[in-house]
């Protein structure tokens, strides 16, 4: 029997409008609370938008997404889960990230996912612009001995060089960083939906000149999502496995709640389907970012970023 501590209130007994909301009305288990180690998925916000180059925003992602979050049921209608009932799972809070120190906001998310590995609990990260993503494969890389698979959905690889002729980190190279530090293993990556004007093929060539396996969107129509999920579970096998989910991987006619928009990209469905495609594998961690309430009036893209966070629980539970 599931422990009731773990299990969200039903909207059949609490309104969903009601209370404080947390990630899916979870329990708040802030660092010292008594129960936090028995936790095996941790949902936890990066409110952090500093590494972005256009339109900032996504530092509101975490609070806008607990607030849509409260709309989600108890079972995943199309697997049959009941994902609350499979894993202990809690809202762990947000990382203090300063909004003017780049170094320090990173140093403080990875410290936080470090002790979140220590207590045995997976990541499930919620951004944030997509650079929050680096800190989070950081304190991975250092608990698992080993660099680790990556399935990335998004409109862009985030492959780019540091921007602006410096040594800048931004979330358009978080992947590129994470392959000169050894974090991934590139070989084992996979980068899907790729589309939108480029400034170059910088990003392309170092991928490819890596061995990661980039399918841009023009291939996921061609072949079909189906055709091309079926690749990335091949690329990592069962080995361990990051995802990551930058919500412009849909396209900004259901998802226009973002900083980077890129027209040509799956439907809600479509991308709901790509999530659902990588049940059993070895998920060692998972992260949506890149929501922007104030480009998002109508509450919409949180909406489906909160349906698309409980695929991505729902992915890492057994099936």
């Amino acid at each position: 029997m599931p422990d009731p501590f773990f299990t969200p209130p039903s909207g059949t007994d609490l309104p969903r409008y009601a209370g404080v909301p947390s990630f899916m009305r979870l329990p708040y288990l802030p660092p010292e609370a008594p129960r936090r180690a028995e936790v095996d998925i941790g949902f936890f916000g990066l409110p952090w938008d500093g590494a972005t180059s256009n339109r900032p925003g996504a530092r509101h992602g975490p609070r806008a997404l607990r607030d849509a979050s409260t709309m989600i049921r108890a079972m995943n209608r199309a697997t049959g889960q009941r994902p609350f009932d499979l894993a202990a799972c809690a809202d762990l809070g947000d990382v203090a990230m300063s909004p003017v120190d780049q170094d320090e906001a990173l140093a403080n998310a990875e410290t936080f996912v470090t002790g979140m590995l220590a207590q045995t609990i997976r990541p499930l990260m919620v951004g944030g612009d997509h650079l929050c993503t680096l800190p989070v494969l950081r304190a991975l890389r250092a608990a698992q001995g080993a660099p680790f698979g990556l399935i990335l959905l998004d409109s862009h690889t985030d492959l780019y060089p540091p921007y602006f002729g410096g040594q800048t980190l931004t979330h358009g190279n978080p992947f590129r960083q994470a392959v000169t530090e050894g974090l991934i293993d590139p070989t084992r990556t996979v980068m899907l939906g790729m589309r939108g004007t480029s400034y170059d093929t910088e990003d392309f060539d170092f991928g490819h000149a890596h061995g990661v396996r980039i399918i841009p969107i023009e291939a996921c129509f061609a072949r079909g999502f189906e055709a091309v999920m079926a690749d990335a579970r091949e690329v990592v096998g069962h080995d361990p496995t990051y995802l990551s989910f930058d919500i412009d991987f849909i396209d900004p006619a259901y998802a226009p709640g973002t900083g980077t928009p890129e027209v040509g990209g799956p439907t809600s469905f479509q991308a709901i389907q790509c999530v659902r495609a990588l049940q059993g594998l070895t998920l060692i961690g998972a992260d949506l970012v890149e929501v922007s309430p104030p480009f998002d009036p109508s509450g919409g893209t949180a909406w489906l970023g909160a349906s698309i966070l409980f695929e991505l629980l729902s992915a890492m539970v057994p099936t």
